[in-house]
């Protein structure tokens, strides 16, 4: 258990808790959450940037890397859809939050498919774009959040300005993620969906 394999493992508790945070009410709930989802995605970067300078990269840590990943925005996206973080737009994000998981389990079973037959399916560019802008998606939301309910003197709460934008470039955001989810399954399975049938 490397340093690298327990930053990724960490995702998992700070996922729960930025969740937790969301639901709160209490002063500065929403800055904490935003701030630890900050916290959170870097160490997506720190996990893989120590594994390879330590010439520790194994199977168990690319695996574990991709679930948790997964897991994370997952959690957090379902939390934003049930915090009505979408102009009340909630049935258009809960349908696209759909599309995400099932294009996630969609691909997680053909990576499990490969793997039985020995073959590594990796991330490739389209998957890796979709995963930064879902993160970015996120923490632009979060931020709207922090922004209207921990600084209202500074932006004056939920419907000024600038916490209109930052909300709208966190929807905007959201719904690039789920397109490029999308057309990212759709060329993993074009690629590699031979491995079901052969």
């Amino acid at each position: 258990m490397n340093l690298p394999n327990i930053l990724t493992l960490s995702r998992v508790p700070m996922m729960f808790i930025i969740v937790g945070l969301m639901q709160a009410e209490f002063e500065w709930a929403a800055t904490s959450a935003f701030w630890l989802f900050i916290a959170a995605a870097l160490t997506d970067w720190l996990d893989g940037k120590l594994a390879r300078e330590r010439g520790e990269v194994s199977s168990f840590g690319r695996f574990m890397d991709a679930v948790i990943d997964k897991v994370m925005v997952i959690g957090i996206m379902i939390a934003l859809v049930n915090g009505d973080y979408f102009f009340g737009q909630n049935i258009a994000a809960m349908l696209m939050l759909l599309c995400i998981v099932s294009r996630e389990f969609a691909v997680s079973g053909l990576r499990m498919a490969a793997a039985v037959k020995g073959m590594v399916v990796e991330a490739d560019t389209g998957g890796k774009l979709k995963t930064f802008v879902q993160l970015n998606a996120i923490g632009w939301l979060l931020g709207a959040r922090m922004l209207a309910r921990d600084f209202p003197e500074l932006f004056g709460g939920d419907d000024r300005t600038w916490v209109l934008v930052v909300r709208m470039i966190g929807i905007v955001l959201f719904s690039l993620a789920g397109v490029l989810t999308v057309t990212s399954g759709v060329a993993y399975f074009r690629r590699h969906g031979h491995v079901l049938f052969t």
